[in-house]
């Protein structure tokens, strides 16, 4: 199980201001809090800043490195960013993200290959998200073909299965955790990911929904989660589900966050 902390994330109005700021003190604080809460990689992401971007995005990695002794999921759409800032990276980083579309894939492949990185691999094509698991799972075929042909092993590519709202087609969520399940049968040692919190989006409760369908996507086989790990009950429903999942021996995590307060 791979948690990757989420906060500092530019799309986040609290984080964007500290980072139009420069808040050193508020961002070194939410590195080092998302690391003690659990997160053994932080993404960051600078992107809603498009003419900074390049500049804040380095400026970031360079902070959160100086407390966070983690690896970073450094997160664009754009290539030359990811193209600059990848070498202020000092361990090996997790590329968020290509996909099948012609213009970013080798835009984004190239930065992967030569910093000999791990890569978000989104199953979308220029058609973009395909409504049912086959769709994906067709798509995370083709990617991992193509990938692994410029050089990058299975292991190294963690599909994001493009979650979406239940409360605008029910079948979204059972659609992801059929292709989770499929992608782990089709391409071995392959990582699977998602952004949660999507499930959820329109419907009241939403922490409900996210923390329910996280322990269905874990049984389905997910490995990688991107999440708030400030989030108290997120956190103690990935201990609950790997101890009935016969994910943690002797139910010895799950021990350790009850004596440590961290299942309330």
């Amino acid at each position: 199980m791979l948690i990757i902390g989420e906060k500092i994330n530019s799309s986040i109005p609290s984080t964007a201001n500290a980072i139009k700021a420069r808040d050193e003190g508020f961002l070194t604080k939410l590195a080092l809090d998302q690391m003690e809460a659990g997160a053994q990689m932080i993404d960051v992401n600078a992107g809603t800043f498009v003419d900074e971007e390049i500049d804040l995005l380095k400026w970031l990695i360079g902070l959160v490195q100086s407390v966070a002794d983690i690896p970073l999921c450094i997160d664009s759409p754009n290539p030359v960013a990811l193209a600059e800032a990848m070498p202020l990276s000092r361990k090996k980083s997790l590329v968020n993200s290509i996909s099948l579309e012609a213009e970013r894939y080798s835009g984004v492949v190239s930065v992967v290959k030569e910093h000999k990185a791990s890569v978000v691999a989104l199953c979308m094509d220029d058609k973009g998200i395909p409504k049912d698991a086959a769709g994906r799972i067709e798509i995370a075929c083709r990617l991992a073909d193509k990938l692994n042909s410029d050089g990058i092993a299975n292991e190294d590519i963690y599909f994001d299965v493009l979650v979406q709202p239940i409360s605008v087609d029910a079948s979204f969520g059972m659609a992801c955790l059929e292709a989770v399940i499929g992608i782990r049968n089709k391409i071995p040692g392959a990582h699977t990911t998602c952004g949660l919190s999507n499930i959820s989006f329109g419907l009241p409760e939403r922490k409900l929904l996210n923390s329910t369908y996280l322990t269905a996507l874990m049984t389905a086989g997910m490995d990688t989660f991107i999440i708030d790990p400030l989030d108290k009950r997120m956190m103690a429903t990935i201990l609950a589900s790997q101890a009935v999942l016969g994910q943690d021996e002797y139910c010895a995590e799950y021990l350790s966050g009850f004596r440590a307060g961290k299942l309330k």
